[in-house]
């Protein structure tokens, strides 16, 4: 049964704010100064929540979206602003994929990056759908400027099958600055209809 897979997508390291639509409040872009932080699309500050955090200048951010399309949203020049949509829930055979968005990765003196990620997935009765500690999610040489946002290179994909339980399923995203030494804990949810 394939209950959630992560996804190594082949992504480059190509910088983007973003923004989402249905109203939600989420993360939009970073703030690119060394007061690290989210704001939104108007320059105001966003506060932390649950979803997108901050920390001793390091930025993480998880979004979950039905969109199909979202490797072809992202992969946009800089100045276009890619839109994706948000889901809270998906029904029997439907996907969603869970984006973790970061900013402002350490680089060390050779211009490398070392992000690591933590993705727990638990089902509704408790048990673990998913459990991949210390995935390499942003390491290699940053090409662009450090304050963009960018896509980690670990995507999760959920695709909803009939022996799956009914109910809230919660996601766990530890974002991990090896260089920086911060660690920045995301949790989000979704429910199986």
């Amino acid at each position: 049964m394939n209950r959630i897979g992560v996804l190594a997508a082949l992504l480059a390291f190509a910088g983007n704010a973003f923004a989402l639509d249905k109203g939600d409040p989420g993360t939009l872009k970073p703030v690119a100064t060394a007061q690290s932080g989210w704001i939104d699309m108007q320059g105001n500050r966003l506060p932390d929540t649950g979803t997108a955090k901050s920390r001793d200048g390091f930025s993480a951010s998880v979004l979950i979206t039905p969109d199909k399309d979202w490797q072809e949203k992202w992969n946009t020049p800089p100045e276009t602003v890619p839109k994706f949509s948000t889901a809270k829930e998906v029904s029997l055979g439907g996907e969603i994929f869970i984006l973790t968005f970061l900013a402002n990765p350490k680089v060390d003196g050779a211009g490398m990056t070392d992000v690591a990620c933590d993705f727990i997935v638990v089902r509704p009765d408790g048990s673990d759908s998913t459990r991949d500690l210390d995935m390499p999610c942003f390491k290699g040489k940053l090409l662009g400027d450090p304050t963009s946002v960018y896509l980690s290179a670990a995507v999760l994909k959920f695709v909803a099958e009939p022996a799956d339980p009914r109910g809230e399923w919660s996601v766990a995203i530890t974002v991990k600055d090896r260089l920086r030494g911060v660690e920045i804990p995301l949790r989000t949810a979704f429910v199986v209809r």
